[in-house]
Formats: structure tokens, sequence, C-alpha cells
């Protein structure tokens, strides 16, 4: 019964994300379009989620989870919130520099990770500003899955599976404020650094409140 009300739980608000998302790629098309804004914003979009699958869904996530389960039944509640508090410090200071040094380093990056930019001044030009805003997304996003797996570790799904839907509600809200900035470009790119503190403020209210209940 349980499991059934989980699987409910991640699937109706998996449904919704898609509903959004489905909603935020229409606009996506219709407002950024293609060409230079538009490849320049998809190649600062991809590189914070490339290395999120690392920090937020893959090594980390696969680790962490386990790790903090194991804890709770073997040394109690107290102790893994401890250990997830320490994860969670480590991370902020290690992705803190990493984010850093990646926005110093963005016009050698781009040389690596999009070649076809070089010999094209607007597209290069434009996709570094652009990742420059999108990069800290990485770290909002992997304290964001770190707060998730605690909460996914007692059972409680439904606020990490909510997050995507928030993602998609601001970069809806930020194509349909395009006008107020340099280019729809940049509004999106805006959009994805405000989901990030968006989405981890919103995990870090539902850790909060469920530790003050229990």
């Amino acid at each position: 019964m349980k499991l059934a009300k989980a699987m409910a739980t991640v699937a109706g608000l998996t449904g919704l994300s898609r509903i959004a998302g489905f909603i935020r790629d229409i606009l996506t098309a219709a407002i950024l379009g293609a060409g230079p804004i538009g490849d320049a914003f998809f190649v600062a979009l991809k590189l914070p989620n490339f290395f999120r699958r690392v920090t937020a869904e893959g090594a980390f996530s696969v680790s962490f989870v386990p790790l903090y389960s194991e804890s709770i039944e073997k040394e109690g509640q107290e102790a893994a919130d401890k250990f997830a508090s320490n994860a969670f410090m480590m991370m902020l200071s290690i992705l803190s520099v990493v984010v850093l040094l990646a926005v110093l380093a963005m016009p050698y990056i781009l040389y690596a990770v999009a070649p076809g930019f070089v010999d094209d001044p607007l597209r290069y030009d434009l996709a570094v500003e652009l990742s420059r805003i999108t990069f800290p997304y990485l770290l909002l996003m992997s304290l964001t899955a770190l707060l998730g797996g605690v909460l996914n570790a007692i059972d409680r799904f439904a606020p990490f599976a909510f997050a995507p839907v928030l993602f998609n509600l601001c970069l809806i809200v930020a194509l349909l404020s395009a006008g107020y900035f340099e280019t729809p470009g940049h509004a999106m790119a805006y959009g994805v650094a405000a989901a990030g503190i968006v989405q981890l403020i919103w995990l870090w209210v539902a850790v909060a409140i469920l530790f003050c209940i229990l």
C-alpha cells in the first residue's frame, strides 16, 4: 500500500512536470526560436546539466541515500542528520570553488565543449555570457538533490518530485518576461539560475518543516 501511494505521488507530480515542460517548450520555440541566441542558450543549459548528472543524480545519489538510510538504522536520526549536514557543507564548499573556477575559465571551457562556436563571435560571446549565468545551477541543484535524498530516505517523496515543476514554471515566467531582458536567451539563463534558487529553497523548507514535526 505504501509503495503504491509513493508510486502514485511521484507519477502524478512527474506528469504535472511533463505538462509544464510541454508548455515551456512551446513558449521556447515561439519566443526564443532558432538562431545564434537559441544556440548559445542551449549550450549554456547543457553545461551545468552535464556535470549535474555526476554531482546531483549520479555517483552522489547512489552513494548518499544508502549511507544516510544505514546511518538512521544503525545510529539513529540525530547521527544521520549530522552526516547529512556534513555532506551538505562539504558539497557546498567543493562545488562553490568548482563553480567559481568554471565561471572564470568559461571562455576556455567553451573552446572544448562548443568548438564550432569559436569562429562565430556572436554565438561564442553569447554562450560564454549565458553559461556564466547558468553554471551556478550546478551547485544549487546538487544541494537540492542532497535534501531530496534526505526526504526520500524517510519516505517523503512529494517535495523532491515537485521540484522539476518549479524548474519549468521558472522558465515559463522567464520566457513571458523576456521583453525586460537584453535577449530571450538572457531571460532563460536567469530563469535557470532562479529555478535553482527556488528549488533549493523549496526543499530546504520541506526538510525544515518535516524535522520540526518529527
